[in-house]
């Protein structure tokens, strides 16, 4: 990618430094001329990751800057702008004044142990709020972390691995995996069903290699990386420095779990966790608003927040009225209009304030009702808001299969929906039992001649059986899925194409 000092992306950003360059794109500082201020500028190109259209890689781009935007707090870079130009996309952020972890690492050996604390629970709050929205970062590392002049921290990098991965299976056409060996989860190099947990493995990589200086696995080549992820045990931190405290190294040896259901439960419960570590502050009276809070105990994040329902939007004013009553035919033009114009977020809420109104004028179990909820539903999964997609989508099931039967396909079709929900939102076993579950009703399609959802469904239960570790029964699914796609497509389908590449990496990791 050839690009200027001086050029000026999208009539606005002028490109000023080179600050860093990879095999997808580069990074720039910039001035956006139409604010006057520093900023940095991503660009990456879509035709240097494997296996995906460009136009496809744009539409998913955009679909994850907007969701990422829903997250908000001071330890995330801000995002101002993101696009296409050309060949290329943009994503323009904040400019963070300080140096990347891995180079606050390298000017200080040892890195004092506190320091590391320090910094391991700022990164808990940032994922603790970035896994209520749900968004899995996918590529935590040092080079992604930025440690400001004032000591805080910033991840950077948020939705960009997810862009770069096409579907949950992990590996390019050369067969390595996308992302950074070195801090990946087994679950996720196997092309395993990622979540919160997927992150804190790599939380606990880059911990390791704050308290002893290197990270648990490396090799020289991605695959004996992996081998080693998968079967070396790590070296326990206070072999290397003994001041560590003990509670420090048994945290980081549960965060290197291999098996994600061992590993802690989420990114409060490390925070918890580190919190007695951290230097003496008082205790908080836990009352929203208080402004204390942030002293008392910096960087905390909001006990629980990743199990309790998502904040509902703020209201948003129903179309006018007409003869006294609320005019949903409006609301659903205005719906229409801002789907159209790729504004999803407003169209969520407008829909999610316009329900309750459209149930008292036509009823509960109205046609037009339940299209409102459908629309809504699917909405909510374009938008990334999961957590509230799932109720709608299981409430849609229930009702539709009660009028239509069990096997009813639209009935079907949102227990699928749901499913993908839970594994989005970090439950695979809760994920794989409804897949399961499922598989019998489309394996009867399958006899009627449609065996694509059968065999999305088979691929699914397999990576979710990776995600929690068992690469036994995995294996066996996704061998037994390619016999069966072969059969019928022949071995240069595509689905056929991905799943040897995985059951490929797979046997040569268990060899």
């Amino acid at each position: 990618m050839s690009v200027a000092t001086g050029r000026v992306v999208a009539g606005r950003y002028e490109l000023s430094t080179l600050i860093g360059q990879g095999g997808m794109g580069q990074v720039w500082t910039a001035y956006d001329r139409r604010l006057d201020r520093r900023v940095a500028v991503k660009l990456l190109r879509p035709d240097k990751v494997a296996g995906q259209e460009a136009d496809e890689l744009r539409r998913r781009f955009l679909r994850e800057c907007r969701v990422t935007a829903q997250v908000d707090h001071p330890g995330l870079v801000t995002v101002h702008d993101a696009g296409s130009e050309g060949e290329e996309l943009f994503l323009v952020m904040q400019y963070v004044d300080g140096a990347d972890l891995s180079d606050h690492l390298a000017e200080r050996d040892p890195y004092p142990w506190p320091w590391a604390v320090a910094v391991a629970a700022q990164l808990c709050a940032v994922l603790s709020a970035v896994h209520a929205v749900p968004i899995v970062h996918r590529d935590l590392k040092p080079r992604n972390v930025m440690v400001k002049q004032d000591g805080t921290v910033t991840v950077l990098d948020l939705g960009v691995a997810s862009v770069m991965d096409s579907d949950t299976t992990r590996l390019t056409h050369t067969g390595s995996p996308i992302g950074s060996p070195a801090y990946m989860a087994p679950e996720q190099a196997m092309g395993g069903a990622v979540g919160p947990y997927t992150d804190l493995y790599a939380l606990g990589v880059l911990m390791h290699e704050l308290l002893s200086g290197d990270v648990p696995f490396a090799g020289s080549t991605a695959l004996g990386v992996l081998h080693r992820h998968l079967y070396e045990p790590p070296q326990p931190v206070r072999r290397i420095r003994p001041e560590v405290p003990e509670a420090l190294e048994t945290l980081v040896l549960r965060l290197l779990a291999k098996d994600p259901q061992h590993r802690p439960g989420s990114a409060q419960e490390v925070y918890e966790d580190l919190a007695p570590l951290l230097p003496a502050r008082g205790t908080p009276t836990g009352a929203p608003l208080d402004p204390t809070r942030p002293f008392l105990r910096p960087h905390a994040p909001w006990p629980d927040r990743a199990r309790t329902p998502a904040p509902q939007p703020a209201p948003v004013a129903p179309a006018p009225p007409v003869d006294g009553k609320p005019d949903v035919a409006a609301a659903v033009d205005e719906v229409k209009r801002l789907l159209g114009e790729g504004r999803i977020t407003q169209a969520v809420d407008i829909l999610g304030a316009i329900l309750p109104a459209a149930a008292a004028q036509h009823g509960e179990h109205s046609p037009v009702v339940r299209s409102l909820r459908k629309q809504y539903a699917a909405t909510l999964m374009d938008d990334g808001q999961y957590r509230r997609a799932l109720p709608e989508l299981r409430r849609l099931a229930a009702e539709r299969a009660a009028e239509a039967g069990q096997a009813d396909p639209q009935s079907l079709r949102y227990r699928y929906e749901s499913a993908q929900c839970l594994e989005q939102l970090g439950e695979p076993a809760a994920a794989l039992a409804e897949f399961r579950a499922l598989l019998p009703y489309y394996e009867n399609q399958y006899v009627s001649g449609d065996p694509k959802l059968a065999h999305e469904v088979r691929r699914r239960v397999g990576h979710l059986l990776l995600a929690l570790g068992d690469r036994p029964s995995a294996h066996d699914t996704l061998a037994r899925l390619l016999m069966d796609v072969e059969r019928l497509h022949g071995p240069g389908y595509p689905m056929a194409l991905e799943i040897r590449r995985t059951l490929q990496w797979l046997g040569q990791v268990r060899g």
